[in-house]
């Protein structure tokens, strides 16, 4: 981690305050309010002081994408804010404005041995991408006895190396998944070709806007069916133009500090 990129406590609140300003002034554009839109901040590259930090401020929607950094971050998380709350019976003051709990989000590809892993530990996975994943949640949701909510994850720009389902296959596959008892299909997930100029991302955006338009005006999710996640550090404000009520910020909001692979 080099010095020039990492972010210090005072430089993540003013980076997360220009951040919510930018999602303010885009759902503006888009005849919505920023208070619509929620911020997934991704700690992919976060160290756990930042992570921290930022809950100590307030936010309580976390990303990950790899397996094993969720699965060591978000009991040390819970273990901080279990803390938090034996020092607040003391001293109120020192947790003012913090969450109760966090909401973890799996936005990574999502392997089937992996899901008994993922599942207890998230509030939402972006990443189904097939038949046999969702049925793979759907049967650890029937052992458990909970209901699971999941985004289909959608290849719309239609690049080989990336993962997703095809675009005229999504609305079949809803289908399919709005007749499992145990999950609970809540929208679409997608990601934009890398680019350097943002608004190369506009028509994978728009494709999958008017598919989860579709989706809605077909009823399949009934009124759960309100998630699109689209829109990463360099391309949400126009994710959210296109109608994103989800985006995934990280580098923005972290910095570009590499965690080592383990996953």
């Amino acid at each position: 981690m080099t010095t020039e990129n990492m972010i210090t406590p005072t430089n993540l609140r003013d980076a997360y305050d220009s951040i919510n300003e930018r999602i303010h002034n885009a759902a503006a554009k888009s005849g919505r309010r920023g208070s619509d839109i929620i911020m997934v901040a991704v700690t992919k590259n976060a160290t756990p002081d930042q992570i921290r930090t930022l809950v100590e401020m307030g936010h309580a929607d976390l990303g990950e994408s790899r397996v094993q950094q969720l699965a060591q971050r978000a009991p040390q998380l819970n273990e901080f804010l279990a803390r938090k709350k034996t020092l607040a019976r003391a001293a109120p003051q020192s947790a003012l404005g913090v969450p109760d709990n966090v909401r973890w989000h799996m936005i990574g590809h999502l392997q089937r041995n992996k899901v008994k892993q993922v599942a207890p530990l998230v509030t939402l996975i972006h990443s189904v991408d097939s038949l046999r994943l969702a049925e793979e949640v759907h049967n650890f949701a029937v052992r458990t006895d909970r209901i699971i909510d999941i985004l289909i994850q959608v290849n719309a720009s239609g690049e080989e190396q990336k993962f997703g389902v095809a675009a005229p296959a999504v609305s079949h596959l809803a289908e399919q998944i709005d007749t499992m008892m145990h999950l609970r299909f809540r929208g679409l997930m997608t990601m934009a070709p890398l680019s350097d100029n943002p608004e190369d991302a506009r028509p994978t955006f728009a494709r999958t806007a008017d598919i989860f338009n579709d989706l809605r005006k077909d009823k399949i999710g009934g009124p759960d069916c309100n998630v699109l996640s689209m829109g990463m550090s360099k391309d949400f404000e126009i994710a959210i133009e296109e109608g994103a009520n989800v985006v995934r910020i990280g580098t923005a909001l972290f910095g570009s500090n590499p965690m080592p692979e383990d996953d």
